[in-house]
């Protein structure tokens, strides 16, 4: 994240840009000097997020009623001193920034490979040093800040453009994150996440004006300085050659400093003392060696612009404009380079709609995009600012090229996006792509699938709900592009999955009467598509039968073990008492329990039952909200923790009394939901058995042997031998049926 190597070099080489300030003191000075205005800390959640998971246990699915506490905890100590919190989480993985996201992806997958291999030779959890998020926590973190009355905030882009924005404009106390970016934008104050002492709340302020003195820079230079070393959009090679020739022209080396360190310096010297020289005579691309790459590089300079802001490095041409959201685009004239060369940022203009007057590019441009280069312009998404100007807020949702074409959906969706109340349903419906990142999955575990085809069947009937008002001429050619991670996907092209066809009682409702329709008769609709989506519909009424909030837990305990057949009556076990167990637990007490060792398979199934409440949330919030989203919170129906400890019983043969722990009303409760279970498995010919009741065919692969279990998909080329859910290929192949299904 952020700026290849500068915060080695602000912490080895500019120390002194590094201040310790106190929140406390810091928010009464605001108040003194801002009269009636609440001082405010804007949120890089996503940087926060390893700060803020301090359970001790990590590997187990996740600790979701610590980690709620604690969150509690960190709001509260802001609220103390009276500073408001906003939360920004990023939205969607921006284009240009896509090889990037991918990298970190694959870089995720070994460092997995490295945990389950310690657990298998250990079984025990890995140290500290080790440590990666539980699946899910940056989604659920979301609804918890959401519960606890923050202002939460989902983004269009990645979030840090928002966040740098939103802290220019509502003039707040400051940024808290961890992203060297913050230390580029012309922004607020930039404070350390990972410094922060929350007790005395006390931090590290990175100054950004000292390190520009440090450097001989003005803060204007910083974003061409970011993009001349390399950041999440100019990838690290473009410009060794040139970052090569800058070191070895620098005459003020110093051996103490690392080759980074000198490095950054000698760039700065460069712009400083070479470039400089002809700024406002030359354009910047006669100056720098950018070649084929330099529209790539502009549109890294222009990321960095919030609205209202210039950069003295763009030579201005005065005709030829193309207006872009918030950035005012220049063309060339030069008939064989039509490259934009972004100029400013105009706050008034934000909302018009893009036109290209260049003589020679007469068509209209859909917004954020530059056909010449695909000069994707960061936008700015708070909803105050889109709450002012609805109407322009309709006009561009019209200009936007998305699968579906109804604006007033669109809006909605957008709404919920902005607000974090959804989860991938803008995605689907405005650019037909979504993404999730790494799971605690083990690639040598040939008995257990992986989340990403687990849940395929369920997201494939979400695509037919959102997108099924789609024209009929390209609907027999949707599909979905997904970037998921699993076992054995290297990234290079997103998995295009196309809808399923679904069976709601009544017929498929549109989105209209599911989003905006609010007669009591419709929250029934709402429930029968989130069934359907699970193709659950025949067991509706058992499942009405359950109390909340384990009724969303048993609605993804049918689907695992209806999908899954390696699951068997042990698992089932350990999943509902470790559901009824945690009601009556406290915090305390979960935080004390002991494993006596750590099982890989019990891992990988607390991460693919918090993945399948991830996608619950995509359901619900795809139906219209049927169910209140405290229903399928994990600090609600799991702890890692929990689950470990009643599957390493259960797989021990414990009763189903000692499971729950002889508490007879449990006992009750826990032969009701074991009965809905199996009964709607039975539904589906499949009958749920001990582990000592296997059969000889299990060998440890997912399906059952046999005329009932569409285990491979010959439109898929797998070739139907060993392992059907590792051997999906790389990508690209487009997915039609529900051929991981297991009947």
């Amino acid at each position: 994240m952020g700026v290849r190597g500068l915060q080695g070099f602000v912490g080895s080489t500019c120390p002194h840009i590094c201040t310790v300030v106190n929140f406390r003191e810091l928010a009464e000075h605001h108040r003194s000097k801002y009269p009636g205005c609440t001082p405010t800390v804007v949120v890089d959640a996503m940087c926060c997020l390893r700060y803020w998971y301090t359970p001790e246990s990590w590997v187990c699915g996740g600790q979701w009623r610590e980690y709620f506490s604690a969150l509690r905890d960190f709001v509260d100590s802001f609220a103390s001193v009276g500073i408001k919190l906003v939360f920004f989480f990023d939205g969607m993985v921006e284009q240009g920034k896509r090889n990037e996201w991918v990298k970190r992806r694959l870089k995720n997958n070994r460092e997995i490979s490295r945990i389950f291999h310690y657990i298998r030779s250990h079984r025990e959890q890995p140290g500290r040093n080790m440590f990666f998020i539980p699946s899910g926590l940056a989604i659920f973190t979301r609804f918890a800040l959401k519960t606890l009355g923050q202002e939460t905030l989902c983004s269009l882009k990645e979030a840090d453009y928002e966040v740098a924005s939103y802290g220019l404009q509502y003039n707040c106390l400051g940024i808290l994150g961890e992203d060297t970016d913050y230390l580029i934008y012309d922004t607020c104050p930039y404070f350390s996440i990972s410094e922060l002492c929350l007790e005395s709340l006390e931090t590290i302020m990175l100054c950004r004006e000292k390190l520009c003195e440090s450097l001989g820079l003005c803060v204007a230079d910083l974003p061409l300085l970011a993009c001349l070393l390399g950041n999440d959009i100019i990838p690290e090679g473009m410009f060794e050659s040139f970052r090569f020739k800058c070191l070895s022209s620098y005459t003020s080396v110093k051996e103490n400093f690392d080759k980074k360190g000198n490095i950054i310096l000698a760039v700065s010297d460069h712009i400083s003392k070479v470039l400089h020289l002809h700024q406002g005579e030359k354009k910047l691309e006669e100056m720098l060696p950018l070649g084929p790459n330099r529209a790539l590089f502009y549109k890294g300079v222009a990321s960095y612009l919030l609205p209202g802001q210039s950069s003295p490095w763009f030579f201005q041409k005065p005709k030829g404009l193309i207006m872009l959201d918030k950035q005012v685009i220049s063309m060339s004239s030069d008939p064989e380079s039509k490259q934009g060369v972004p100029i400013c940022t105009e706050p008034e203009s934000k909302q018009e709609v893009p036109t290209c007057a260049h003589p020679e590019i007469k068509q209209q441009l859909p917004v954020e995009t530059d056909s010449d280069f695909n000069l994707e312009v960061p936008m700015y998404a708070h909803p105050k600012i889109k709450e002012d100007k609805p109407m322009d807020m309709d006009s561009e949702i019209k200009q936007q090229v998305t699968l579906v074409s109804d604006p007033e959906i669109l809006k909605v969706a957008r709404m919920h996006h902005i607000q974090a109340e959804s989860y991938l349903v803008y995605s689907i419906v405005s650019s037909g792509e979504i993404e999730c990142s790494n799971t605690l999955e083990d690639e040598l575990d040939q008995a257990l699938p992986s989340q990403a085809f687990v849940y395929r069947p369920v997201r494939q009937r979400v695509y037919t709900l959102l997108l099924g008002s789609c024209r009929d001429d390209i609907s027999a050619s949707l599909a979905v592009k997904e970037w998921f991670v699993y076992p054995g996907n290297p990234l290079r092209h997103p998995d295009l999955v196309r809808p399923l066809p679904m069976i709601i009682p009544g017929g498929t409702p549109s989105l209209k009467s599911l989003w905006l329709n609010q007669e009591p008769a419709v929250q029934a609709r709402r429930l029968d598509a989130l069934l359907a989506c699970f193709n659950l519909s025949s067991s509706r009424d058992e499942l009405l039968a359950v109390e909340s909030p384990l009724r969303a837990l048993c609605c993804l305990l049918i689907y695992l073990f209806v999908q899954v057949d390696t699951l068997c009556l042990e698992d089932l076990h350990a999943f509902v008492a470790q559901a009824l167990c945690l009601q009556g637990r406290s915090t305390a007490q979960l935080v004390d329990l002991q494993l006596e060792y750590i099982s890989p398979r019990a891992v990988q199934l607390g991460s693919l039952l918090v993945r399948g409440l991830t996608t619950l949330a995509l359901v619900n919030s795809a139906c219209g909200f049927p169910w209140k989203t405290s229903e399928f919170m994990p600090w609600n129906v799991f702890d890692g923790k929990l689950f470990h400890l009643k599957y390493l019983q259960s797989e021990k043969g414990y009763s189903v009394e000692a499971l729950l722990e002889q508490n007879r009303s449990w006992l009750t409760r826990f032969h009701n939901l074991k009965a809905v279970v199996c009964k709607a498995c039975m539904k589906e010919n499949r009958r749920i058995v001990g582990r000592g009741h296997w059969s000889s065919h299990h060998t440890g692969r997912w399906g059952r042997q046999g005329s009932s279990s569409h285990r491979t998909s010959s439109s898929c080329g797998h070739s139907g031998q060993g392992q059907p859910w590792r051997d999906q290929g790389p990508g690209s192949r487009t997915h039609e049926h529900d051929q991981w299904r297991r009947y």
